[in-house]
Order: structure tokens, then sequence, then C-alpha cells
């Protein structure tokens, strides 16, 4: 439940990021002269929360990726494997700030989260199925196995939940 909604949340942001350019691309609307006739756009308008106009997508450009075929891939530093997308950081406001990787271990174990900036993140796409991406970095493993481990808000929650030590009751006299 929590990776679909993390994964619905950051196609959304996804699509709200490609969106927003094309917004200040249109170009101003002429009056219509009496007797000319319209017709409707393309795409349907919608007015978002801030009273903005915004225009619904219709289709994936070649440009955008979904988080679905973002999360789960593998990162390499030329031809390894040095981890696997665990999760995507997003700003409230929109914009993905990093991809978490998870790095180091045995099938699972001992493997620690590291949160990697998006901007040292690298995709291309598969030329023959453009499903199929390639997420590369400059990063290294023993980089990213030395790197501090990322810790979500509900990771930091129970961690200082824990080592709130309770002072014990001065004996009484």
């Amino acid at each position: 439940m929590n990776k679909t909604l993390t994964i619905v949340a950051a196609t959304v942001f996804m699509g709200s990021t490609a969106v927003a350019p094309m917004a200040f691309a249109q170009s101003a609307t002429t009056p219509a002269t009496p007797g000319a006739t319209t017709t409707a756009p393309a795409t349907a308008p919608a007015t978002a929360a801030g009273g903005m106009s915004e225009t619904y997508l219709t289709q994936q450009g070649s440009d955008q990726l979904s988080a679905s075929n973002y999360i789960g891939q593998n990162v390499y530093a030329g031809d390894k494997s040095i981890g696997e997308i665990k999760d995507l950081i997003m700003q409230q406001n929109g914009g993905l700030v990093a991809a978490v990787i998870g790095v180091g271990g045995f099938l699972g174990m001992g493997e620690k989260n590291v949160a990697v900036p998006v901007s040292k993140i690298t995709v291309t796409r598969d030329a023959q199925n453009p499903d199929k991406l390639r997420l590369t970095t400059t990063e290294t493993a023993d980089t990213l196995k030395s790197a501090p481990e990322f810790k979500t808000l509900s990771d930091q929650k129970s961690n200082a939940a824990s080592t709130t030590t309770t002072t014990p009751a001065a004996p009484s006299k």
C-alpha cells in the first residue's frame, strides 16, 4: 500500500512538473471576431487550487518518466550495478530532489538507503524498448556505501522515541 501511494504521488509529481513549462509557453489569445466559429482545445483546462489554469495531460511525452518505471531500477556505475532505486524524494510543492538507492548488503541483509541527488543520476532509454531505462551515476559503490544513511520522517520519529530516556525518580527519604 505504501509503495503504491509512493508511486502514485511520484507519478502525479512528474506529470505536474512536465506541464508547468507548457503553461508559461502558451501564446496570448486574440479576441474572437463576431460571426467567427471557435473550436474546443485538444486538452481540457482545469483550475488548480491556487486559481491557476492548467491542462490535463492526455499522454506521456517522450521526455517524461513514469515513477513506476523508475522505482525498482538498478543504478549502474559503468557496467556494474551498485544498487536499486527504492523511493523518490520530492519537495512538498513539487520538484524531484533525490532518488533513494539501496546499497551494500547481500540479498537485502545489511543494505542501507542513500539519497542521491537526481542531478547525479543520468537516465537513458533503450532504443528498442522505450519503457526500459538505464540509470547511471558517477558515484561509486564504495562512495555510496560510505555515504550517510537516508532516514525518512517516520525513521527519525521512531529513532527519537527509542532514544529518549526517562530519568529514574529520586529515592524518597
